[in-house]
């Protein structure tokens, strides 16, 4: 897998992507958006103002990884503070990751559709193969700066939930997991996890000042 973000022409990133690379970025944005759940419907009637201040969970969630998405804001030495806070602060926080999330989606989504046919808009695929110079079968997705920032979240989402998933820690870098037999059933999602984070690196360095 290849992906380098790079500085569009008016604010913005650029990558190319394979249609591959499109599909499982897209499957992992889709299996994040169910871990995170989906977003809750409003009552009928109900003062938004109200909605905007209800009250979410007060205990960290039970699945790992999502209590990597959502960790206790005071760790366990203060954990009246850290329910507390979560009561208020959670159920605005999934709204927020959900959104990035979408984001990507959508954005591969167009991507998809504007490759597809003779004139892209955003988007070159096969047709523009010649005049670009992309691979067959290859887009060069372009994002507006929000649609960027909304990928840096999502991105970064996705690598705490396979790293947790794999039991990434800090100290694992260079360790054992990085040298995986091909045979190993857990290449495949260390394989996607080294992506990811190649993907997060060039979009951070691309929204760098």
């Amino acid at each position: 897998m290849s992906g380098q973000f790079e500085a569009a022409p008016g604010g913005g990133a650029a990558v190319v992507l394979d249609e591959v690379e499109i599909s499982i970025l897209r499957s992992l944005a889709v299996q994040l958006l169910e871990l995170v759940g989906p977003g809750e419907e409003p009552v009928e009637g109900e003062d938004p103002l109200a909605a905007l201040f209800s009250e979410g969970p007060s205990k960290p969630p039970d699945d790992p990884a999502l209590a990597r998405l959502f960790p206790d804001a005071y760790g366990e030495k203060e954990p009246d503070f850290s329910s507390e806070f979560r009561r208020f602060t959670e159920n605005d926080l999934r709204a927020r990751k959900r959104e990035d999330a979408l984001a990507l989606v959508r954005a591969l989504d167009r991507a998809g559709a504007d490759g597809a046919g003779d004139e892209p808009h955003g988007a070159t695929r096969r047709s523009g193969r010649r005049k670009r110079g992309l691979p067959d079968g290859a887009v060069e997705l372009r994002l507006s700066l929000e649609d960027s920032r909304h990928w840096l979240g999502a991105l970064n989402d996705l690598r705490l939930t396979i790293g947790t998933r794999l039991d990434v820690s800090d100290e694992d870098e260079e360790g054992e997991l990085y040298r995986l037999p091909d045979e190993d059933p857990r290449k495949p999602m260390v394989m996607a996890y080294l992506w990811l984070g190649a993907l997060q690196e060039t979009l951070v360095e691309t929204l760098m000042p």
